[in-house]
């Protein structure tokens, strides 16, 4: 059989594990940096967790996974079996309604505010296509038991630092769920938010008409429909925006509370050290999820080198989450990174630094098994002092395994036989620059270090 991999996942190689893990520990570093704590939650959640958390889009890409075991053995007894039947987990979708679900599981044993952060792979039965995959890691960041602003504050700095070290320009887009809500009840169709928002969301990507003919098919009446089009071509600066806003939604009050707390936010934010980010009010943005209550945020990347369109990070504002889950009022907000996408990106402009791809610092030369066994109680003194050491396992010819230093990007190779064995010397070799030097045990340790 020809080897391959699903559609929409990918292997990755020791030397895309290694700019993976620079953008990881960007993130994570970051994060720990404004004082969130790791947490990890299994790959599957029970199907209850999941569903009718995403949206009607979102259930459909839920990857259900199939009853196995004796489970499956009982499924043969009934003629028609459901969905519930076949399948009771499903791959998680996203890190913020399994994390709800941790909240409050686990209440009793953590402080509120909880600042969390999450870095793990979540799936989703998508489309694959550029920058987009079936299973794809989130970095997800989140603040639980708080309704201050200055949290929606705090995160937008974090994606400054996380950009900043990556020296990407990006563009962070803000909208208010409020806002929608306002919206939707000035033009008469309140109980349409969701369909609205869900197809205002798809305005960057399929255009005006489109979003226009999905919100009629959904029952958007023609004169509501007239009525939305100037908010969907708002542009100006963002006071420009907002003071449209608050003309058209004079009449709302919960839209009006949406405003309020856009304005606060851009007025906190501009009173802070700002460098290479630019914050944008985005009326369109809705990002499409039931759960949303406030502020939502969305980064595009705003970088001449780059074409990439789709988001890098995103998040917003849920009130009552972990509600679902019988833990009631307790208000949260998070971003999420896409590493994913944040690696094509740093990829197509070759963003990434130089980058070692040595483990190893020094690979010693195999010339036989008396050689090989004096050469592995060096190794491990060089491995207890936190060097990386390793032995070629083979007596194979010098350019095999100097070759095999090469290919891995190993600094230096120890040579070491009978002359060195009696003098207790090591001869080391530069594998750069070919020089090679007698040296003792303590002035290889202060060499490697």
């Amino acid at each position: 059989m020809k080897p391959s991999v699903p559609k929409g996942t990918r292997d990755f190689t020791p030397h895309e594990m290694i700019r993976r893990n620079y953008i990881f520990d960007t993130i994570s570093t970051v994060y720990q940096r404004h004082g969130f704590l790791e947490i990890e939650t299994p790959a599957m959640e029970n199907l209850a967790t999941l569903e009718g958390k995403y949206g009607e889009e979102g259930d459909k890409l839920l990857y259900r996974v199939l009853n196995s075991g004796p489970i499956l053995e009982d499924l043969k007894n009934i003629s028609a079996p459901k969905i519930s039947d076949l399948a009771e987990k499903g791959l998680r979708y996203d890190l913020t309604v399994p994390f709800a679900r941790f909240v409050v599981m686990h209440q009793n044993e953590i402080v509120f505010p909880f600042k969390r952060y999450q870095i793990q792979p979540v799936w989703r039965a998508d489309r694959p296509q550029k920058g987009r995959y079936r299973e794809f890691y989130q970095c997800d960041a989140d603040i639980i038991g708080s309704d201050s602003l200055f949290n929606e504050i705090e995160l937008i700095r974090i994606i400054q630092d996380v950009f900043s070290a990556l020296h990407l320009g990006v563009c962070v887009k803000l909208n208010n769920r409020k806002v929608l809500s306002g919206i939707a009840e000035v033009i008469g169709v309140q109980d349409k938010i969701i369909d609205i928002t869900v197809a205002i969301d798809k305005l960057d990507k399929i255009g005006i008409e489109k979003v226009n003919e999905e919100l009629l098919s959904k029952g958007i009446s023609v004169d509501a429909l007239q009525r939305l089009q100037p908010l969907m071509n708002l542009s100006g600066s963002n006071d420009d925006k907002l003071e449209v806003l608050t003309s058209l939604l004079e009449t709302s009050i919960i839209g009006r509370k949406g405003i309020d707390e856009l304005r606060f936010v851009l007025s906190v934010f501009h009173q802070l050290p700002v460098h290479d980010i630019k914050l944008e009010v985005d009326v369109t943005l809705a990002r499409g999820l039931n759960y949303y209550t406030g502020s939502i945020i969305e980064v595009k990347v705003d970088d001449s080198r780059s074409s990439f369109k789709s988001s890098v990070c995103g998040g917003g504002r849920y009130d009552d989450l972990t509600g679902i889950f019988g833990l009631k009022d307790v208000s949260g907000v998070g971003i999420s990174f896409g590493a994913d996408r944040i690696y094509d990106v740093l990829e197509e402009v070759n963003g990434f630094p130089v980058l070692s791809g040595a483990t190893t610092k020094i690979l010693f030369v195999n010339f036989g098994d008396v050689e090989a066994v004096y050469a592995l109680n060096i190794i491990r003194k060089l491995r207890d002092d936190g060097i990386n050491a390793e032995l070629y396992p083979e007596a194979a010819k010098m350019k095999k395994q100097l070759s095999y230093a090469d290919a891995k990007k190993i600094p230096y190779a120890a040579l070491i036989g009978s002359e060195e064995m009696t003098s207790g010397q090591i001869t080391v070799k530069n594998l750069e620059s070919g020089e090679q030097s007698k040296l003792t045990m303590d002035e290889l340790l202060h060499l490697l270090k």
